[in-house]
C-alpha cells in the first residue's frame, strides 16, 4: 500500500468499480500521486485529477517515472539551485560544495556532494564533518537522489539522521506564465467556492509588484516564516544577479511575498518564499505571485521553473501539481549524529 513517502510520485492504482455476477469489477489508473490521507487518495492523470476513496483501492504501488532525468540534468539543476540560493560562506571538496549561512535554511547550511570530491568518499565525508565543526555548525549534506546514493550509504553506516524527504519540482516556463492569474487554486488551502468568495470580496484589485530588492515589510513576513533573518540571510536573499521580490499590497498593506531568481545560465527560474499572510489567504494570491515571477522570468530568457517542497507537504504537492510541476528529483538532508 501507499504510503506518504509517495506523494509527488508516479503510481498505479487498480480500484474496484462495480460487481458483476458476484465478482469486483476493477479499473486501472496511472498518474503521479498529489494527496494522501486516510479516507482518499489523489492523483494527477492524463485525463485529470482522479480522487479515489481507500476503500476502493485494490492494489496501489509506485512505478518508475516515464523518463528518468540523466545524471548530467539532475547535477546542472542542483547547480542552478545553488546559485539561486547562494551562501555567503563557501568552501570546496574537489567538486563538492561546502555552504554556511549561519544557520539559516538546510539549502545555505549543507555540503552539496555532487561530482568528485577529490579523495575515498570516507575522507571526505571526515573532511565535512570536520568544515562545519570549525564554524561551530552541525554538519549537514544534502543527497540529490539517486545520484548520490552511494553516499547516503556511507552515511547510513555512519549513523547519520535523514529529515524529510524534499521534492525538486519543474515546469516548462511559458506554460507556467500564461496559466490565468485568477484560477481559482491558487494557494495552498484554496477552493473553488474561495475563488468566488475572493472576487465578491474585491480581492482581484490587489496590486503585485516585483521589486530589485525586497522592502522591510517583505523581510518581515519572510522572517516569520524562517524564524528570524540574520544578515548572511538577506546575502542568501539578494546576492543573485537577476532576482525579484514579489510584494502584493491590498489597502496599502504587504499581504503576500514572492521570490524568483534566474540562475543556470539563464535557464532556470527557481522560486520561493511563496508566503501569503492568514488573513489574505484563500484568495487566489499565491497563483497571482507566481504568474508575476514566471511572466518575469520568461521575459528575461529562462525557459524552465522549479521549486523544492518538503514531500510531507501534500497540499502544496497538489497546488503545484495543478500548476504543471512534476517531480525531477528527489534529495535528503543528511545529519550527522551529536558527539560529545
Amino acid at each position: 500500500m501507499l504510503r506518504q513517502q509517495d506523494v509527488g510520485h508516479r503510481i498505479v492504482v487498480r480500484r474496484i468499480v462495480g460487481i458483476r455476477e458476484g465478482r469486483p469489477l476493477f479499473s486501472d489508473a496511472l498518474g503521479e500521486l498529489v494527496e494522501l490521507s486516510e479516507t482518499h487518495l489523489t492523483l494527477a492523470t492524463a485525463k485529470g485529477q482522479l480522487r479515489v476513496p481507500v476503500a476502493q483501492v485494490h492494489r496501489a504501488k509506485r512505478v518508475p517515472p516515464t523518463r528518468r532525468p540523466t545524471a548530467t540534468a539532475v547535477v546542472a539543476l542542483e547547480r542552478a539551485a545553488d546559485e539561486a540560493w547562494p551562501a555567503p560562506t563557501r568552501g570546496r571538496l574537489g567538486d563538492w560544495l561546502l555552504r554556511s549561512a549561519d544557520g539559516w535554511t538546510g539549502r545555505a547550511n549543507s555540503a552539496l556532494p555532487i561530482g568528485d570530491p577529490d579523495r575515498p568518499l570516507p575522507a571526505a565525508v571526515d573532511a565535512v564533518e570536520r568544515w562545519y565543526a570549525e564554524l561551530g555548525q552541525p554538519a549537514l549534506i544534502n543527497t540529490p537522489l539517486p545520484l548520490a546514493a552511494p553516499v547516503g550509504a556511507e552515511l547510513d553506516a555512519r549513523g547519520w539522521a535523514a529529515r524529510p524527504p524534499t521534492l525538486v519540482q519543474t515546469t516548462p516556463l511559458p506554460s507556467l506564465a500564461s496559466a490565468p492569474a485568477e484560477a481559482p487554486l491558487a494557494d495552498l488551502r484554496a477552493t473553488a467556492s474561495d475563488a468566488a468568495g475572493a472576487q465578491a470580496g474585491g480581492w482581484s484589485s490587489a496590486v503585485v509588484e516585483l521589486a530589485s530588492a525586497p522592502s522591510e515589510e517583505w523581510l518581515a513576513i519572510a522572517a516569520g516564516r524562517k524564524g528570524g533573518l540574520p544578515e548572511a540571510a538577506r546575502h542568501v536573499l539578494t546576492a543573485v544577479d537577476q532576482v525579484r521580490f514579489a510584494h502584493v499590497y491590498a489597502d496599502d498593506a504587504l499581504v503576500a511575498i514572492g521570490r524568483g531568481a534566474v540562475t543556470g545560465q539563464g535557464r532556470w527560474l527557481g522560486l520561493s518564499l511563496i508566503e501569503v499572510l492568514p488573513s489574505a489567504r484563500r484568495q487566489g494570491l499565491a497563483r497571482r505571485v507566481i504568474h508575476e515571477l514566471a511572466s518575469w522570468g520568461l521575459a528575461g530568457g529562462a525557459t524552465h521553473a522549479f521549486l523544492q517542497v518538503e514531500q510531507r507537504n501534500t497540499a502544496a504537492i497538489a497546488l503545484y501539481q495543478r500548476l504543471g510541476f512534476t517531480t525531477h528529483h528527489t534529495y535528503l538532508t543528511r545529519v550527522a549524529p551529536h558527539r560529545a
